[in-house]
């Protein structure tokens, strides 16, 4: 990989404003809070809100990078700079830039299934909605299900890191290690690092929402065995990773849930040798059965993602979907939970009770009252207000991830006013 002069000079610029906000004081102070929080010993709420996701979030900034891939990289620092500078919250940037195994000419892949494979179609060019084609229509199709083979070219990944690394190295230092489960590009990747259970997610994509409700009756010899075959795969594919040395400790910024930091004392910091699936956090959650009931979610799809979550040292259980009726099922399973996500679709009084103080509560704003086409201010700090509440009654760690922020209507000035009502509330 040859990178060019412009580009080395953009890389080299950009690099120094990185590095100067990752040895700010504060940097300091808040992986300490934020690694006091997931110790379940809270100095203060924690806030993030990535603005990964916010539709034309650099548009304002014309990316002088000629090469695409070189343009991820700049664009990877830069919202991380714009960031820090915009948004209020409590990002931390490290010394140090990271990239993962897996990404453009940089895989760490498995086959399809053998005759079976998981084709999805983007919805428009540069959204983040898909299509999937569910390529398992009957029963008798799990037969022809063929177990992976992985395989990792370890060459581009470090032709990449040694490229940066004579670009800018001397100012930030680039890492290799773990992989993204989402976004395959060279530094856009903000899930490097996130252990990714998603059995739910594996079984919607290869037979659908509806045969996911219905085979638990229909066809319930089939699922179990669909499952059973989904979870040996995936951690076939977690002992390859383990064995090749691919992995690296999840206790940094990286995300190792749906957006929350890693930061924590129970696990090793820094390892980048030897390490094994205890070392980890892991993100464990299953939207896809959100019209199930608790009941059935533990009897049917709950054994097999407990199964995967509980062979890490800590799990981050939950995204989207409502958990606050499914706590006692899901601790029962998964012995490993430090962290709950707690969307809008869960009831924030009765979460945080039953977590009390033993337990991260994840808070995720509804971000319908910013997504609008009038932002409804009063809706957000009735909402802060109540968790908030909620969270000091019940002597609760909390965290405010702030996401699903997809709306054009969504600005950086949107953004971080939504975060500032939040800290204003929390008396921070």
């Amino acid at each position: 990989m040859v990178i060019s002069k412009n580009d080395k000079e953009v890389l080299r610029e950009t690099a120094k404003r990185y590095l100067e906000i990752a040895n700010l004081p504060e940097m300091s102070i808040r992986k300490q809070q934020w690694r006091d929080l997931h110790d379940l010993k809270p100095q203060r709420p924690m806030l993030i809100l990535s603005p990964n996701w916010l539709d034309g979030y650099l548009s304002d900034y014309q990316m002088r990078c000629e090469d695409p891939g070189m343009q991820n990289i700049e664009y990877k620092m830069m919202v991380s700079i714009k960031q820090y500078e915009q948004m209020g919250d409590d990002i931390v940037i490290e010394p140090y830039f990271r990239i993962g195994w897996q990404g453009r000419n940089m895989n760490v892949t498995g086959t399809d299934f053998g005759e079976i494979k998981i084709v999805e179609e983007l919805a428009r060019e540069g959204g983040i909605a898909h299509k999937s084609m569910f390529p398992v229509k009957t029963p008798d199709d799990i037969k022809r299900l063929s177990p992976r083979t992985f395989e990792v070219d370890r060459a581009p990944a470090l032709e990449v890191q040694a490229a940066l690394n004579d670009a800018f190295g001397d100012i930030l230092p680039v890492l290799l290690g773990n992989y993204d489960n989402f976004d395959p590009d060279i530094g856009n990747q903000p899930f490097v690092g996130n252990m990714f259970i998603g059995v739910t997610w594996d079984v919607f994509k290869l037979i659908g929402a509806e045969a996911m409700m219905l085979w638990p009756y229909d066809h319930p010899d089939a699922l179990q065995g669909l499952l059973a075959f989904l979870v040996d795969d995936k951690k076939r594919f977690f002992d390859y990773l383990v064995e090749q040395n691919l992995l690296a400790s999840n206790t940094d910024n990286q995300f190792i849930g749906a957006m929350s930091y890693g930061y924590v004392s129970d696990l090793p910091q820094g390892k980048t040798e030897g390490v094994g699936l205890k070392d980890l956090w892991a993100w464990s959650e299953s939207q896809e059965t959100q019209m199930m009931s608790p009941d059935m979610l533990a009897e049917v799809y709950l054994p097999h993602m407990a199964e995967l979550a509980n062979l890490f040292g800590l799990a981050y259980y939950g995204c989207c979907e409502r958990i606050d009726n499914k706590f006692e099922l899901l601790t029962k399973q998964i012995h490993n939970i430090r962290c709950f996500s707690i969307s809008g679709w869960s009831d924030v009084d009765q979460f945080t009770e039953k977590l009390g103080k033993d337990y991260v509560a994840s808070i995720k704003p509804f971000p319908a009252y910013v997504s609008s086409p009038t932002a409804q201010w009063d809706k957000v700090k009735e909402d802060a207000a109540r968790a908030w509440e909620a969270a000091k009654r019940n002597n609760t760690p909390v965290e405010v991830i702030f996401m699903d922020v997809y709306s054009k209507t969504v600005t950086p000035e949107r953004a971080s006013e939504w975060v500032r009502i939040w800290k204003e509330t929390m008396g921070l």
